[in-house]
């Protein structure tokens, strides 16, 4: 296997560590309240809490990642959130849990501009789709394994051995990392290999403006193209972000659902989502590879991702078998939307900058979970029940992708003249 290929596999283990981090809390709140107790609001609140770190961190994160370099800037952000992750084993009451978890969205901001950075510099655009849809196959791996594995940790042990167990695996796949800097080298250096033609055309639609430096998130702001695709990501990565704190806790309580049931249950909408990753970014890539242009590829597969979401809105009507179902068809839709959403920056800006430019992507789509775990949280606690909630969230990947319509008429290389009108 040529080693840009093991190296998507690399990083997707990094993101699989991060999602099974993300899901310790979720999965282990329920034996959590027996030493914390926490209503729905606290637990939306919690939620966001790491997504403020998150959605600062990921901003933040890819001007780090640019200036570091991917290799460095991936380990220190793995090492910092898996000790992140490994304090929460230490927290006696919300506060607590409320800094660990502000210092693991903090810590794990960084991961998809780095993930972003890597895709760009390795391969060539005909290729980028499916990489970042191995990559982001990480986030259902991660997901899929969270809830069996937590359940098995949770019914032998303390719920506080959960957050240690997740900091272990962060820490040993850093060591990973460390020793496989050659692979990143091999790859990098394939990236910039003249003699072969498909590379050199992806470089020449990067070749105006790659004399300038770094744009400063100020010149990144002007563009309608960033902010389509922030928007887009606020409104889509609400409902996502949603579905990843709540889940767990949705069977809990509407369900009636206990740990080894979630554990059965809750990992097959992820399972979904991961195939959902490697079917949007491939069949986008297919479409490339019959000739089809860059900006049809994206935008039909994005479209057709975004037309599953609705189903949502009928989880609470139909039996709990039904209802896994919807949610696997609403999270294969949104992992196929996440892994083509995430490529458009490397299909519109040079490699300089492309990690700037997904850290802003990122920080938009953070901010829309912090406000939509904050806004379900207070919904529940107010009685308006889990039917409002998925009634929202069932639409915004549809109005997310009109917006990309809007603001993005083609996705092509954008020259120094598209980017000052």
């Amino acid at each position: 296997m040529p080693s840009r290929w093991r190296l998507a596999l690399l990083v997707c283990v990094a993101i699989a560590i991060s999602y099974l981090d993300r899901q310790s809390l979720p999965v282990a709140v329920a034996a959590i309240q027996h030493d914390i107790p926490l209503t729905n609001t606290q637990f939306g609140a919690l939620s966001s809490v790491f997504l403020l770190a998150y959605a600062l961190a990921y901003a933040g994160g890819g001007v780090l990642i640019d200036r570091l370099g991917t290799r460095r800037g991936f380990l220190v952000i793995m090492v910092f959130w898996s000790l992140a992750c490994a304090s929460h084993s230490l927290a006696i009451n919300v506060w607590m849990l409320a800094g660990s978890r502000f210092l693991l969205g903090a810590g794990e901001g960084g991961g998809f501009p780095a993930a972003t950075k890597v895709i760009a510099e390795a391969f060539p655009v005909r290729e980028r789709s499916t990489a970042m849809g191995i990559v982001n196959a990480g986030t259902a791996v991660g997901a899929v394994v969270a809830p069996p594995a937590i359940a098995a940790i949770l019914i032998y042990g303390n719920w506080r051995w959960v957050f240690v167990a997740c900091a272990a695996a962060g820490l040993l796949w850093a060591a990973w990392w460390s020793l496989s800097a050659v692979a990143l080298a091999k790859a990098d250096a394939f990236a910039r290999r003249p003699l072969r033609s498909q590379l050199r055309r992806d470089e020449s639609d990067f070749a105006e403006g790659t004399d300038e430096n770094t744009l400063p998130w100020t010149s990144l702001l002007k563009l309608r193209q960033v902010w389509g695709l922030v928007g887009a990501k606020f409104l889509t990565d609400a409902a996502w972000f949603f579905y990843i704190a709540w889940l767990p806790k949705y069977l809990y309580d509407a369900r009636g659902f206990d740990v080894k049931q979630v554990g059965y249950y809750a990992w097959v909408p992820f399972a979904a989502s991961g195939i959902g990753s490697l079917t949007g970014g491939w069949f986008s890539s297919w479409l490339i590879g019959r000739g089809r242009s860059v900006n049809f590829a994206r935008k039909l597969a994005l479209g057709l991702s975004a037309a599953m979401m609705p189903v949502i809105i009928f989880v609470t009507h139909v039996p709990v078998e039904w209802a896994i179902v919807l949610f696997s068809i609403a999270f294969f839709g949104q992992q196929s939307w996440s892994t083509l959403v995430m490529i458009v920056p490397t299909d519109l800006f040079e490699r300089r900058i492309v990690a700037s430019v997904a850290g802003l992507v990122g920080f938009g789509g953070a901010m829309g979970g912090l406000a939509m775990n904050l806004i379900a949280g207070r919904l529940l606690d107010l009685g308006f029940g889990y039917q409002t909630v998925f009634s929202v969230v069932g639409t915004l990947h549809v109005i997310g992708f009109c917006v990309i319509l809007l603001t993005i008429r083609e996705i092509r290389p954008l020259s120094r003249l598209d980017r000052r009108t």
